[in-house]
């Protein structure tokens, strides 16, 4: 009995995984994103928001620290609440740093991501970019990687500043 659960088990794991990378292949074919969607999701509309907006809808953050750029014009002000920090410029958010989105999450490793975000991901070694389409500014998700290839950081921001 218990050696029928595990093949069952196993059987299940894997046709879900085959079905996965099906699906890639199949949008790659079509010229379609793997991930339809991509810019309707809820933390992209984050990035935009104004001070107002943001303590409007999450509260006062937990803490309010500075993070200091290459340049000094890169200074950011970070509202950090629990789950996502907010770097403002100005009275606007412009980067938003949280642990999950698309179905990646900090601790995934990279050839996860690599499945999960398929073709039009850009694999820049230690970080993947993937550009965000249908929005009024240009924008990317950006994953960071730990030494053992996990994701240590994931990104939304605006890519014009």
């Amino acid at each position: 009995m218990k050696k029928l659960n595990m093949k069952l088990v196993l059987f299940i794991e894997l046709f879900f995984l085959f079905s996965f990378a099906l699906g890639a292949q199949q949008a790659l074919i079509r010229n379609q994103p793997v991930y339809a969607g991509f810019s309707n999701d809820e933390h992209i509309a984050f990035v935009g928001m104004t001070i107002s907006e943001l303590i409007g809808r999450f509260g006062p953050p937990g803490s309010v620290t500075t993070e200091r750029g290459v340049e000094v014009w890169q200074d950011d002000v970070v509202f950090q609440y629990n789950g996502a920090d907010f770097y403002i410029f100005r009275d606007r958010v412009w980067q938003v740093k949280i642990g999950s989105t698309h179905g990646i999450s900090n601790g995934d490793r990279k050839a996860v991501v690599l499945l999960a975000l398929g073709y039009r991901a850009a694999d820049m070694g230690n970080y993947m970019l993937i550009s965000i389409t249908g929005k009024s500014w240009p924008m990317m998700i950006r994953i960071d990687f730990s030494n053992t290839e996990q994701v240590a950081a994931i990104y939304i921001y605006r890519s014009d500043f």
